[in-house]
């Protein structure tokens, strides 16, 4: 095996491009090691090697560890790495970003940084969750209302449906067995979704903490993009496994969670919500392509962005051939 620190570092036009690869790997049990520019997942039935440069996310459950060395290959190879729950259902932390760019970042900043913008999101985000009504003109105190009074209809309707009585959401944080069935099978979809938009706002390369409807918490934004689909997704899933039995109520929720999020491409969903929400409509984050490649420009005046790694003091930094470094 030859040692890391003996080869060069890859440069993005080495790497497997985003679209080629497979778009996750998940191992649990087992110990993640490196072989050259392949990682490898040892558990009692043997060793398997992994090409590195192939990998969009390597989701690591229950049960593993993972070695310096194989962490040093999966970011040299611009591999994202996610600590998740049994089969990945809960999101823990992650490793990296998928993109390189820092185009949505940018936009989500300067949506958060102007309280009209913001405010202009924060309704974009009410309309989508209900199209029947137009928050056109509501403060943020009146679309809190509206999403209070909305919320309320959505649990008496779930209840009429699954035939599940209803005495109202009745959760105690850190004593998740306080409450009734339906209430824990709530709570555990809503885990799930926070898990799942946590992964997607970061493998985005977006800021979890500048949210538009939630603020002051680290996972602000997360706590917005999840709400999308709570009512759409998470509270009927809830509701139909508390009716089917009060038995583990918790885990068979989250299976069931999973099942729905993957029939209905919520991920795909997710992606082009945060970007339809963030960007100027008709307005694309990147570029075919790149997402895949480093792309470093310093800020000027009147929005212009010239070209890094270049003494931009006198001649034009195209045909300058005295670099910074």
């Amino acid at each position: 095996m030859t040692t890391p620190a003996s080869r060069p570092a890859l440069t993005p036009r080495h790497l497997t491009r985003t679209g080629e690869r497979l778009s996750f790997i998940y191992l649990e049990r087992c110990t993640v090691h490196r072989d050259a520019n392949a990682i490898t997942a040892q558990d009692a039935e043997g060793t398997t090697h992994i090409p590195s440069a192939t990998i969009g996310t390597l989701l690591l459950g229950p049960g593993t560890r993972v070695t310096h060395q194989a962490m040093s290959v999966l970011g040299e190879t611009g591999a994202a790495v996610c600590w998740v729950g049994e089969r990945g259902v809960r999101y823990y932390a992650s490793g990296r970003a998928l993109t390189r760019s820092s185009a949505l970042m940018e936009a989500q900043a300067r949506q958060w940084a102007n309280p009209r913008s913001r405010l202009a999101v924060a309704r974009a985000m009410y309309h989508q969750r209900f199209p029947s009504e137009d928050p056109a003109g509501l403060s943020r105190k009146e679309l809190l209302g509206s999403e209070g009074r909305r919320m309320k209809e959505c649990y008496r309707a779930e209840s009429a449906r699954t035939g599940i009585p209803w005495r109202g959401r009745r959760y105690t944080p850190g004593d998740y067995s306080s409450g009734d069935a339906v209430n824990q099978a709530i709570t555990a979809a809503a885990q799930c979704m926070y898990g799942v938009a946590h992964a997607v706002v970061t493998s985005l390369g977006c800021s979890p903490a500048l949210g538009f409807v939630h603020s002051g918490h680290e996972l602000s934004f997360v706590l917005d993009i999840a709400d999308l689909y709570k009512t759409e997704t998470g509270i009927p899933v809830a509701f139909d496994t508390a009716a089917a039995s009060d038995v583990d109520v918790g885990p068979r929720t989250r299976r069931a969670l999973r099942d729905r999020i993957n029939e209905t491409g919520l991920l795909d969903r997710c992606v082009t919500d945060i970007k339809r929400l963030l960007l100027p409509p008709g307005e694309a984050a990147l570029p075919a392509g790149a997402g895949d490649r480093d792309v470093v420009t310093l800020q000027s005046d009147g929005e212009q962005h010239l070209p890094s790694g270049f003494n931009h003091d006198g001649p034009d930094p195209h045909t300058d051939p005295e670099l910074t470094w």
